[in-house]
Formats: structure tokens, sequence, C-alpha cells
């Protein structure tokens, strides 16, 4: 299984994940999984059906809010918040390392007007470091 990073009391992030995976974060009490890695980054890896598939039979909502080396735009935040919101409990976001998720999860949460000196302690806590993402942070959060 891979580690799991908590980040507040409703978002976790993770590196990749795989199917097998899926009973034990349910049983970790998540409702939800967000997949932010494009299928075929890497050899090897499980598809996003396959997540999702699992994630169904699960009982667990499932996201693909694929982060390409093309980064973050405002689809991939609008998609965030809504699958933040949408989940009645904690979600599990997932990607190569855990770092796009965080840093999507930072950015979603900055928009939706969070303290952007607070997610990043959060994500510090987990051991990812948002501190040159804080004047995008900033701004996302201002303009709320």
């Amino acid at each position: 299984m891979a580690q799991i990073r908590t980040l507040n009391e409703s978002v976790a992030v993770a590196p990749q994940i795989v199917p097998a995976d899926v009973p034990v974060i349910k049983q970790a009490g998540f409702v939800a999984i967000v997949n932010n890695r494009p299928d075929g980054e890497e050899p090897g890896q499980p598809s996003g059906d396959s997540i999702r598939e699992a994630a169904e039979a699960a009982g667990l909502a499932y996201t693909a809010i694929p982060v390409t080396p093309a980064g973050i735009g405002h689809a991939e935040l609008d998609a965030m918040v809504q699958a933040l919101t949408a989940a009645d409990g904690p979600v599990l976001a997932y990607c190569r390392s855990g770092t796009r998720s965080c840093n999507l999860w930072a950015l979603a949460a900055a928009r939706a007007g969070r303290n952007p000196t607070l997610l990043i302690a959060q994500a510090e806590a987990a051991g990812y470091d948002l501190s040159a993402l804080r004047p995008t942070l900033e701004s996302l959060s201002a303009a709320q």
C-alpha cells in the first residue's frame, strides 16, 4: 500500500495506488478517490479505469483530474473543488509521488478562500514544500 499522507481532516494524498489498495483505502475511512495522474505516464502504472472500477466496486466515488506536464489550470482547479465539495467524507488524491495532488489540493483550497499560511503548514506537516506556490496561493485566496 502506498504511504498515505494526511493534509487535513478532509484530504490526504498518496503516491500511485493499485486496485488492490482500494479496500484498504475504504477501510481507512475514505469515501472518494481523486486520480491526478494521466494514463501512460510511466510503463507499468495501473490504468485509471482499473482504479475507477475498484473504487466503484468498493462503493467509493472516483474522479479523474489528470495533471500533465502542462500544469494546473482553471479546469483542474474547478474539477478538484467540485470533487472535494461533492465528497461526503475524507478524500484520497493520488499521483506518481503525491506532490501534484498536494499542489492541486492547496491551489483549489486557496481558490475557495482558505488561508495560504495554513495550507502551506498543513502540506509541510505531510512532507510537502509549497513555499514556491505561496504567491499563487495568496493571489487565489485574495480573489475570494
